[in-house]
């Protein structure tokens, strides 16, 4: 073997290294997300088809990320949560977001969808876009953001038509508590009636 032959196999090692580097985290990341995905848009569109809050229900407690969208939700107040309460703050913010997209369900009825190709996001997030094709005969977008959280894929936020729904949630919750002095306790009391 020559010297160059040698730098160049060094060299090609190296490059085929720094290659695997990035292709198996790619694939290792985006297919099981695009799989959840998946899964996720079939509940939901089977939780449209039925309308009901507790169907969406069950699919926010499958696949979201209850604590984080939760905790975010309350902005500024976070801190304010006892840690007796956030079992009952939590189930009630999966009970909020399963009444509104009931409510949504209603008017928005779905006939298909169809998801692109995973992208990474920040902080170690994925986003999916989907084509949601309404039964009216309007399309609509929606991007997904997913985390890995305990052991698999959640949903972290949705996108429809550039405004995040867990920013407008946030916005929601931290009025409600602000025009309330800052008691969260009464926050935690209209989610849970």
């Amino acid at each position: 073997m020559t010297d160059n032959s040698h730098r160049l196999t060094r060299r090609a090692f190296v490059s085929g290294l720094a290659l695997l580097a990035l292709v198996p985290e790619a694939l290792a990341s985006d297919r099981p997300s695009l799989d959840a995905m998946r899964q996720v848009a079939k509940d939901l569109l089977q939780a449209n088809r039925l309308g009901t809050a507790a169907s969406f229900r069950r699919v926010i407690m499958r696949h979201a990320d209850v604590t984080g969208i939760g905790n975010y939700s309350l902005g500024q107040y976070q801190s304010k949560l006892a840690k007796g309460q956030r079992g009952s703050y939590y189930g009630g913010v999966a009970t909020f977001m399963s009444r509104y997209f009931a409510d949504q369900s209603r008017e928005y009825r779905v006939a298909k969808y169809e998801l692109s190709e995973a992208t990474a996001g920040e902080e170690k997030t994925v986003k999916i876009s989907s084509k949601v094709f309404m039964l009216s005969g309007q399309t609509y977008t929606v991007q997904w953001t997913l985390a890995w959280i305990g052991g698999r894929y959640r949903v972290t936020d949705a996108k429809v038509l550039g405004f995040s729904l867990v920013y407008l949630q946030r916005g929601i919750f931290t009025s409600y508590i602000s025009k309330r002095k800052g008691d969260v306790n009464q926050l935690v009391a209209a989610l849970n009636r």
